[in-house]
């Protein structure tokens, strides 16, 4: 059990820096000057400063030291949870984090919550029905669901219900209607997902003989299918949470510039348009280490939750248990 806890560790750790590393590389193979980016968008010309002055600025962000020493300097200081300064704002990026995650938190848990209820349910109810066009109706929406592009859903969103039935405001952070489109914008895709392995799984267990021998000693259908077949079921699909999570990180990317919601995405999208390596950095490898470890608490839990996994281990490895 150690070397299976040490193990999922060890790799957890190589992804995050798989990622940074992969990050910083995509970021300074760009052919664009971080430099004359910022000075651009501050509406500076480069002829105006002195060599000395842009010396300086160069100096100020570490952009006058080589690849490789720019790569340790962020390195280290990710190590020590520092994610230095913003090149565009000229503030420590911890502050500007720290100005945006809680409304990207407050999005993500609201839509992790909707996904879970709607794709169980969905689930539940296409395996339960007997009526052969509903339940293949049921059957087909998750694959129709998870086929819309995120923007496309955003935007008719945006125009039905805000432009023209004006339920809900189409922009902004303030209030909990500003919630539902976002968050129904991400469900639709991470309750697909989820919805499409319940499924799978709710037919296979369906079909096991132990649920046979429910029906026999005369459980009623709703017994057997929550009871008996729900929670089996379910153990399969706890391996998509992180695929699940990290749909929604990397969809409020997307969500939260359509409706203009002042998070992490939004941060993330202005600051590679304007190559804030330091802002990138930081928000890239935050994601994957919420990804990193939602994946690393299901590899724990898993052994736990369904003992054959554990069982399997210690005739394979010979370790006690």
């Amino acid at each position: 059990m150690t070397r299976y806890i040490v193990g999922r560790v060890g790799q957890a750790v190589v992804v995050l820096w798989a990622a940074f590393t992969l990050t910083f590389a995509i970021l300074y193979l760009l052919p664009s000057d971080p430099m004359q980016l910022q000075l651009a968008a501050a509406g500076i010309q480069e002829d105006s400063l002195t060599p000395e002055q842009l010396a300086a600025m160069q100096h100020r962000f570490g952009l006058d030291e080589p690849i490789w020493a720019q790569y340790w300097h962020h390195l280290a200081g990710l190590v020590r949870g520092d994610f230095g300064t913003s090149l565009s704002q000229g503030v420590p990026v911890g502050q500007l984090i720290g100005q945006r995650i809680g409304q990207t938190l407050l999005l993500s848990a609201c839509a992790a919550v909707v996904s879970l209820v709607a794709g169980s349910l969905l689930a539940y109810v296409a395996t339960f029905v007997r009526f052969n066009p509903l339940r293949v109706l049921l059957t087909r929406l998750p694959a129709l669901g998870a086929s819309f592009p995120q923007f496309f859903v955003a935007l008719f969103l945006i125009q039905f219900f805000s432009f023209q039935l004006g339920w809900f405001p189409a922009t902004g952070t303030q209030g909990a209607a500003t919630l539902v489109m976002p968050v129904a914008t991400i469900s639709v895709l991470t309750s697909s997902v989820l919805a499409q392995v319940l499924i799978k799984t709710f037919d296979e267990t369906l079909r096991q003989p132990y649920v046979a021998t429910a029906r026999a000693k005369g459980l009623s259908r709703s017994a057997v299918h929550l009871r008996h077949a729900f929670r089996n079921a379910a153990l399969p699909a706890m391996t998509i949470l992180g695929v699940i999570v990290g749909l929604t990180v990397t969809s409020s990317i997307v969500v939260e510039t359509v409706f203009t919601r002042e998070g992490l995405g939004n941060l993330a999208q202005q600051s590679v348009l304007s190559q804030d390596v330091p802002v990138v950095l930081a928000v890239v490898t935050l994601a994957a280490a919420v990804f990193v470890f939602v994946n690393l608490v299901v590899d724990l839990l898993y052994p736990l939750l369904d003992p054959r996994i554990s069982y399997t281990a210690a005739r394979v490895t010979g370790d006690p248990l």
